[in-house]
């Protein structure tokens, strides 16, 4: 760490010191935004910015031209995002420079976001091991964990073109429905349609083909990370899974948070790796490495929120943490990029459902419904299993300890609609 994670640090942005802000000074997450169009005729581009309390900062203040993705600014490498850190870092503290950049800030209510990255490609992990167990129970009480699951990353490759940015509506999709008493399939409207509490890492500058990335390595390849909820159809997906996995019931939408907090954001907040129970296996020789255990973990905190047409606010359905992880970032990239896989600046690789051991952190509601079982009755005297049309799921992040100063993720949020 240095001196931008200092917790005493302070910005001339007044709003970034306020106690519980999610951007404060040791934040500083990049993003892709431009002023609310006033007109049709606004021509504004999207261009690059940093968060910094209420504002934002565009990085043209700094002599930067990032529009509209930040995947150049992402393939540059570690030396080059900590040496613009300290330089945001350095120009948000000193008062001599709140003149000259204040005419570059842009209230985030006046803001337009969209995808941090362009996304080329996307795959989502299984790596929350009590989601996996939980989820496993439902159909296979005895066994609910497969036997290759302590030894490999589990994971699947999923749909980029439709990855959305926070605020984007989620139509309802359709599919082949099979419930168990009917004699054949049928095409209709999902019913029972969940979300995912999940974390994204973004991908900085990737690997060549036919090149692995050791795991000692790894995370020079992360530029950041984003909420993110993966969508599921639970009815299409039980039809559809089997033999070959998740498709349809996954791909109709992916929402991620506007802002890519960097691993240098995350350094007070490393932790180590999972525990491990003392019978499970010792991860293979190319997953594993004696300081990624000791320090390869996030303590990052997830929320998932549901708010409804007659909630007055949201309401907070689960509270998890990334520290449940079976798999630590740098081990999900180094078995990634196993097979020689080359990964590309942008890419985005899913944690799977951060879900904990007890049901206030169940991040699903195939989970907190036991299946549609057991409906969750909301201080409205509303009941659900699964989600309804007009449901908005608001997921939020952060990280806090005693030594460093609390930072957040922002928002990932969407509202379902109808698919007419």
């Amino acid at each position: 760490m240095d001196h931008t994670h200092d917790p005493d640090l302070t910005s001339w942005v007044e709003s970034a010191n306020a106690p519980g802000c999610d951007f404060p000074i040791q934040n500083l997450p990049f993003g892709i935004f431009r002023e609310k169009r006033r007109s049709k005729r606004s021509s504004e581009k999207p261009r690059g910015g940093v968060a910094i309390g209420d504002q934002i900062l565009d990085l043209a203040a700094l002599g930067l031209k990032t529009g509209p993705t930040l995947n150049g600014l992402a393939a540059q490498g570690r030396p080059a995002w900590k040496k613009l850190r300290k330089e945001l870092s350095k120009s948000l503290s000193d008062p001599k420079k709140k003149k000259p950049l204040s005419r570059y800030l842009l209230p985030m209510k006046q803001a337009e976001m969209f995808l941090p990255v362009s996304v080329g490609d996307y795959s989502d992990f299984f790596a929350g091991i009590h989601h996996a167990t939980n989820t496993g129970r439902m159909f296979r009480p005895d066994n609910p964990l497969l036997p290759n699951y302590k030894w490999v990353p589990i994971g699947y490759h999923g749909r980029a073109s439709s990855i959305v940015v926070s605020g984007t509506p989620v139509k309802r999709p359709s599919g082949q429905l099979k419930p168990a008493d009917a004699p054949a399939p049928f095409f209709a409207a999902s019913k029972r349609l969940d979300y995912e509490c999940e974390l994204g890492l973004v991908i900085g500058p990737g690997n060549a083909l036919g090149k692995r990335i050791p795991v000692d390595k790894a995370l020079d390849h992360v530029f950041g990370v984003v909420l993110l909820n993966d969508w599921s159809a639970r009815d299409i997906q039980a039809w559809e899974y089997v033999p070959l996995g998740p498709f349809l019931a996954k791909s109709f939408a992916t929402t991620i948070s506007p802002w890519v907090v960097t691993l240098e954001a995350l350094e007070p907040f490393r932790c180590s790796a999972f525990e491990r129970a003392a019978e499970d296996p010792r991860p293979l020789p190319y997953l594993f490495h004696e300081q990624d255990q000791l320090h390869g973990g996030y303590d990052i905190t997830v929320e998932m929120h549901l708010k409804t047409p007659k909630l007055a606010s949201p309401h907070r359905l689960s509270r998890g943490s990334f520290r449940d992880s079976y798999w630590t970032p740098a081990q999900i990239v180094a078995h990634q990029s196993s097979n020689g896989c080359n990964l590309q600046s942008g890419d985005l690789l899913g944690s799977g459902t951060l879900s904990g051991a007890t049901p206030d952190a169940f991040g699903s509601l195939l989970e907190l419904s036991s299946g549609g079982k057991s409906p969750l009755t909301l201080p409205s005297g509303e009941t659900r299993s699964f989600l309804e049309d007009g449901d908005e799921v608001i997921e939020r992040g952060y990280c806090e300890n005693r030594n460093a100063r609390r930072i957040g993720f922002g928002e990932a949020r969407g509202k379902i609609v109808k698919n007419s």
